[in-house]
């Protein structure tokens, strides 16, 4: 079922991409426009919400926000990526203090205590580490260089593998 959410999730902020202007191209204003008081209030709670149920970072929802207001690719998913992390340190936190075992209703290999903390596998963890880091760090030195449309567009490029993958997976 999360899974199914998850992929209505991306769905809508596909058509929110795709349908409404000001995500793949903005229009160079002198300055971005600020958030509102109430957007960020009640957004940024309705952004938690949903992220925290789905179990994944807000930066899927807060990116086309920031886009909208003015900002460029660059800067909108630089101050949207640090909104996963918490929700990750969370996530990564009641993953691993879950019990686990025949009496929390694991069973196979989840109730497997080697290589594990709770549900959390050490092993996945380290590779997705050890990949991840030096691909951020040669990354970061490219993303300011690739044009504002390419990268937005690559974005929702990204958001459609991770749906197709997803539903492909399901069935």
């Amino acid at each position: 079922m999360l899974r199914l959410l998850f992929a209505a999730y991306l769905l809508a902020t596909l058509a929110d991409t795709l349908l409404r202007k000001g995500f793949v191209s903005v229009a160079e204003p002198e300055r971005p426009r600020p958030l509102g008081r109430g957007t960020v209030t009640f957004g940024g709670a309705g952004i938690g919400l949903v992220a925290a149920g789905l179990g994944v970072g807000g930066s899927v929802m807060t990116v086309p926000l920031l886009r909208r207001r003015g900002l460029p690719m660059a800067e909108a998913t630089a101050m949207a990526n640090p909104l996963s992390l918490p929700v990750a340190a969370a996530a990564g936190l009641v993953y691993a203090l879950a019990p686990t075992g025949p009496a929390a209703g694991a069973t196979g290999a989840l109730s497997a205590g080697l290589g594990r903390l709770g549900y959390v596998d050490l092993g996945a963890a380290a590779a997705l580490l050890l990949g991840s880091v030096p691909t951020i760090a040669l990354l970061r030195r490219v993303t300011g260089r690739v044009p504002d449309r390419i990268h937005s567009a690559a974005y929702i490029a990204l958001l459609v593998i991770v749906l197709i993958v997803m539903l492909a997976l399901d069935f």
